[in-house]
């Protein structure tokens, strides 16, 4: 073929084919004008390959520099009166270093842990490009796991400080092996288990290696936890990132890249799969290396280990250099095993047999059973403690993983656990928590009311049937209900929909396919609405009680009177028998009431009963003491305000 002829088919001049050439190892000639066909065959061949793999590294980066981009797109930040250097950058999504080089660009020379004024801070913000408000009321900051430990070791004796077992986060794109690699070191069977080969939740376990114990969570790959994979990364000390020897680094690799960074967990890089015949251990180097993590042969400080799931080649050698980092990092892992408490929610999920039940990691001294606990808002008595094998333990070691029940909720994960000493302060925790329940349950109704609107997710068997659905709930047209859909797909509903519909609290229909189990059980852990019938007119008459829901008829509230409680004198199934004295106005049976307390509305109830000297009365008025039946899913204490009030129907 004509050397000319080539560069025309490869879209280059003849001279710049030429320079190439020899790149690709193939040695021609800078005077040849001819070129065998089957060498210019392979010319074309590789040069495809070469093109594809650089559009490939382009995807990969655009993939990367967009979804950095999203979460960078800030339009509006409250700040309080008050803030710590490092928590502003926080709030702003910002590195540490840019928010405090616009502090001295301000005179201000600041430690990163000092804090700053509202002005100064809203100032920094604004010359970075946000939109400044002041907070209303001090935002509660959540303080992770690591930050509490540090608080206590900080104030504890040295001598009564131990070196706790390394919790060791396992992370890496989807089927490069991370449960295979974690089942060839516990020599279970974790991978069979799961459905589709897929890591569904997050599981912790524990390998003994020279007598050493080692904590391992497992962390999924699918593109659909993203959230649980920085949860992963939040609670751990040490970091393997899996990369399958017979791939490339995969735009997963790269995310958790940046989660292992931004956590600061020194880490090591397990090139698995290398029993393949596909596997290229050095292209992957080279690949790292281009995103200046250079292997230590390569001269640079990043542990690269070739190893095998399968054949368990370079297993021993992972488990000792990740002792070699915890001997390495020491500090980080002190901890008082009689200390307080510090544990961490990993997984959680409701248990047919035993309820709500969490899987956490203690970082800091020890849980043992009939310990009274809050974990963000849920809260219970540890009734069982069952550890990896599945053994009940009676109390907890150091970060030991362990799975407890007793709860009355399902908690979140990364929540931090606190243990509560005495009944009357357990008590006292449980209403504050219920009572913010029931706020947080108004706000919601109250935006839900405001808003009328409905979000959807439509999915469907075919592309005929989607368009039916799409077509069906277009024509339930309401001036007061708008329905957005947000999503139309045909195929089943998947987790990445169902966090989707969580995140913007989104309903799913599904038209003639239904939801797989883990879906469905997600969609019910994450509250998230969902209908699925064969025949649309279900699908419609559902839908148009939800629009209908949202109509509720509008009714006045006429103010009836005032009421103290003055004394609790017991519970009822739902119903609480209280005594209370009249303020102003007066009260009858079957009124409504709004609970005040502090001068805060936490909530409604139903007065059922009203007596006067143990006798039924209908009516009390403004000075007289009284019992009452109350109806409430708030628990009153003395001291609350009952203001009553009749609902009348605007017609």
């Amino acid at each position: 073929m004509n050397i000319s002829k080539l560069a025309r088919i490869l879209t280059v001049t003849p001279e710049e084919l030429k320079e190439k050439l020899p790149e690709l190892g193939f040695h021609i000639g800078k005077k040849a004008i001819q070129i065998p066909d089957e060498q210019a065959e392979k010319v074309i061949k590789k040069w495809q390959e070469i093109k594809k793999e650089e559009e490939r590294k382009k995807g990969v980066e655009r993939e990367i520099t967009e979804k950095e981009e999203k979460k960078e797109e800030i339009k509006e930040v409250f700040l309080p009166g008050s803030i710590q250097v490092y928590r502003l950058a926080e709030k702003l999504n910002l590195p540490l270093n840019k928010v405090m080089v616009e502090l001295v660009k301000n005179g201000v020379l600041v430690g990163l842990n000092e804090e700053i004024d509202y002005e100064i801070a809203a100032i920094v913000a604004e010359n970075l490009g946000f939109r400044i408000k002041r907070q209303e009321k001090e935002e509660k900051i959540e303080v992770s796991a690591k930050e509490k430990i540090k608080e206590i070791i900080a104030g504890e004796e040295k001598e009564k400080l131990t070196k706790r077992p390394p919790v060791i986060v396992v992370m890496g794109h989807v089927d490069h092996g991370k449960s295979s690699l974690l089942d060839a070191l516990r020599k279970t069977k974790v991978t069979l288990e799961e459905k589709g080969g897929i890591t569904q939740k997050i599981g912790a376990y524990q390998v003994k290696k020279n007598n050493r114990l080692l904590t391992f969570i497992d962390t999924p790959g699918h593109e659909a936890f993203e959230t649980m994979r920085e949860r992963g990364g939040s609670v751990a000390d040490l970091a393997i990132l899996v990369i399958a020897a017979d791939d490339r680094v995969q735009p997963q690799t790269l995310e958790a890249i940046k989660i292992i960074s931004k956590e600061d967990l020194p880490y090591l890089v397990a090139l698995n799969k290398i029993d393949k015949p596909e596997a290229n251990v050095e292209k992957i180097k080279k690949e790292l290396s281009e995103i200046n993590l250079v292997p230590e042969d390569w001269g640079g400080k990043v542990i690269c280990l070739p190893v095998s799931a399968k054949t368990a080649q370079g297993l021993d050698l992972l488990l000792e250099d990740l002792l070699l980092l915890a001997d390495l990092y020491g500090e980080r892992l002190l901890a008082n095993e009689e200390g307080e408490p510090v544990a961490t929610v990993i997984e959680s999920h409701l248990s047919s047999g035993l309820g709500p039940v969490a899987t956490v990691i203690v970082f800091n001294g020890f849980l043992k059973k009939g310990d009274q606990v809050i974990i963000g808002s849920s809260f219970g008595k540890i009734k069982m403690m069952i550890d990896e094998k599945g053994e009940e333990i009676s109390k907890t070691s150091l970060s030991q993983p362990v799975r407890i029940s007793g709860l009355k909720k399902i908690p979140q994960a990364g929540e931090i656990l606190e243990r509560i000493e005495g009944g009357r302060e357990f008590k006292k925790r449980i209403r504050e928590i219920e009572a913010l329940s029931i706020r947080e349950k108004i706000k919601k109704e109250s935006r839900q009311k405001e808003e009328k609107k409905i979000k959807l997710i439509l999915k469907a068997e075919s592309l005929g049937s989607l368009e039916a659905l799409e077509g069906a709930v277009k024509k339930i047209a309401d001036n007061e209900v708008h329905l957005e859909i947000v999503k139309a797909e045909v195929g089943q509903p998947t987790e990445t929909e169902i966090v989707l519909a969580q995140k913007i609290n989104a309903q799913i229909l599904s038209f003639n396919i239904g939801l797989t189990t883990p879906v469905k059980k997600l969609a019910d852990e994450s509250d998230v609405k969902y209908f699925s019938s064969e025949i649309i007119y279900r699908i419609t008459d559902y839908l148009k009680k939800e629009v209908e829901s949202l109509k509720e008829p509008k009714f006045t509230e006429e103010k009836r009177g005032k009421l103290q409680i003055l004394a609790i004198f017991g519970k009822r199934k739902e119903d609480q028998i209280l005594g209370g004295r009249m303020l102003e106005g007066e009260i009858k049976s079957n009124l409504k009431a709004k609970i005040w307390r502090n001068e805060e509305l936490i909530g409604r109830g139903l007065v059922k009963n009203l007596q006067i000297n143990r006798e039924n009365v209908s009516l009390v008025r403004s000075g007289l003491e009284c019992g009452l039946l109350f109806e409430s899913e708030v628990e009153l204490i003395e001291g609350d305000l009952l203001e009553i009030y009749e609902e009348k129907k605007i017609i």
